[in-house]
């Protein structure tokens, strides 16, 4: 095989012309999830040869050296005329199939990156206006830099003219940003009440602790088909960090409060008539909790970025999909809707130097942060391009934050940072996923006797459940139902699935099974229709 291999890409993939069959063969190899290993250990014994065209391979070409060679050329040419010959190239490599099978799929954030075109920010004319841009259009340039950045962190010569364009295209930005930051309003402050004032229905809010907007644009991508998303943004309060960012989303009342346990409390007092579910994101299973909301708490991202910095990002991709795997799994067990909010997002410095850091001089008592500093006293060597806050917190009076992304010179470890006001760190996702009306079946379920069960003496109980008569169509002849059985908000049981169909009664016989009560949930196909 490994002659057939150095012929396919010495005579083939490297010169842009391959044998069709000797191609054929290396797709099928690349397409097989069995065999695609295998093949990085025949490449390995190529060594390609010292004098080749770079331009000329296939696209469908192997070689990630090739890849880096491309992307160092045209990092030395952003901005040249001749860019577009360089994105044709680019572009082709983008869509190749065989490219992503082997793990090259950054062509498409460098796409991203040199193909937006900052002309329009010039006609912003609000921060209403600047907010909407981020959201639809500057969020994709952060997220390219960061999909960049996990791949060419420690290859400084190929990332730094990407980084160099980028921090180009965030200034612009930025100067319109905060022209209009006046402007500016916090609208966290009682989120998760809203929703709950807003909804009826079982709901479920993710209040993720980092989930940039951009990220959660990603994660919206990878959630299953069949659900209905309305995105929207929250503007977060100042400063972005999480303390002063969680308070505001689970009170109402503008405190500031450290534990969260007493922001639950908070929320469950406010809410006495409602049955409050509280766990982590990782925990949240297949089986439904009887609670009308649930809180699903959500802290890996900015857990991992705070921990290992820029480092981090290479687990990110794992964490975007777990997110997105828990959305449609509560989508099925039969919350109506799934809300994804954050208390702030980041913004990742990349490669510094010192000259990249802040060094500024406060009087009286400060409290420095690497996105913005405390102090006691008005700073009036900081009125001009810096942005002033007045806000107490404690002993301090005044916020201050840079109006660049770069960071404070802190005796911290630089890379992931939050706490500015920057929108990649108060522009937050507030996401909504719905059942679309057509994936939930019309035929109505009822229990009969529920004044009976009310008064049930022994261990057995009979539960009579009548179809309605539904319209005749197909979604209201038969219905797919199962039951589900709480104690104590936990379940314990689980009927086995059964078919209703209209104007049936289906009479179902359980035991207590030594609960001295029973609350129950019947199901279709995830979807809550009656409890008990």
């Amino acid at each position: 095989m490994l002659p057939k291999l150095s012929r396919l890409c010495r005579d083939g993939l490297a010169s842009g012309h391959p044998d069709p069959v000797l191609e054929n063969t290396y797709r099928a190899w690349l397409d097989s999830l069995t065999y695609r290993e295998s093949f990085a250990g025949y490449l390995h014994k190529y060594v390609l040869p010292t004098q080749m065209d770079i331009w000329a391979v296939s696209p469908s070409h192997p070689f990630r050296s090739v890849d880096e060679e491309w992307l160092k050329v045209i990092g030395e040419n952003i901005g040249a005329s001749d860019m577009a010959d360089y994105l044709t190239k680019v572009d082709l490599r983008d869509k190749n199939k065989q490219a992503h099978a082997l793990g090259v799929s950054f062509w498409g954030d460098v796409k991203t990156l040199l193909e937006f075109d900052a002309k329009d920010i010039a006609y912003l004319g609000s921060f209403a206006e600047c907010v909407e841009f981020y959201t639809r259009h500057f969020y994709r340039l952060d997220r390219a830099i960061r999909n960049l950045y996990a791949d060419f962190l420690h290859k400084r010569d190929l990332l730094e003219p990407f980084q160099l364009h980028y921090r180009q295209q965030v200034s612009i930005f930025l100067d319109k940003w905060f022209e209009y930051f006046a402007e500016y309003q916090e609208e966290q402050t009682g989120l998760i009440q809203r929703i709950i004032d807003d909804n009826s229905s079982k709901t479920a809010v993710i209040v993720g602790d980092g989930v940039a907007y951009e990220i959660a644009c990603q994660i919206a991508e990878k959630v299953g088909q069949g659900f209905k998303l309305t995105k929207k943004s929250v503007t977060a309060d100042l400063p972005s960090e999480t303390e002063n960012n969680m308070s505001r989303i689970y009170m109402d009342n503008g405190a500031t409060e450290k534990l969260h346990e007493k922001r639950i409390k908070y929320l469950q007092a406010q809410n006495s008539d409602l049955t409050i579910d509280v766990i982590k994101i990782d925990k949240v299973t297949e089986d439904a909790l009887s609670g009308e909301l649930l809180v699903c708490l959500g802290g890996d991202i900015d857990k991992m970025g705070e921990k290992f910095q820029q480092e981090a990002l290479k687990y990110f991709p794992d964490a975007i999909k777990g997110y997105a795997d828990k959305i449609s799994m509560l989508l099925r067990s039969g919350y109506a809707k799934v809300y994804l909010i954050s208390d702030h997002g980041f913004v990742l410095t990349g490669l510094l130097s010192e000259s990249d850091k802040i060094s500024v001089t406060a009087d009286g008592s400060v409290k420095k942060a690497e996105r913005y500093i405390r102090t006691e006293e008005k700073q009036p060597s900081l009125a001009d391009g810096y942005i002033e806050v007045t806000k107490q917190y404690g002993k301090f009076r005044y916020l201050y934050f840079s109006t660049t992304i770069n960071p404070f010179k802190t005796p911290g470890v630089y890379g992931f940072s939050h706490g500015g006001a920057s929108p990649q760190e108060i522009v937050t996702p507030n996401f909504c996923w719905e059942r679309s009306a057509g994936a939930t079946p019309a035929l109505k379920v009822a229990i009969q006797n529920k004044d009976e069960l009310k008064s049930v003496t022994g261990e057995l109980f009979l539960l009579k459940i009548k179809a309605g008569k539904g319209t005749g169509d197909v979604f209201t002849v038969v219905r797919k139902v199962y039951l589900v059985f709480f104690s104590d908000k936990v379940q314990v049981n689980k009927s086995d699935i059964f078919s209703i169909k209209s104007d049936e009664l289906v009479k179902k016989e359980y035991s207590f099974d030594g609960y001295p009560n029973l609350e129950v949930v019947a199901w279709n196909f995830g979807i809550p229709i009656f409890p008990v």
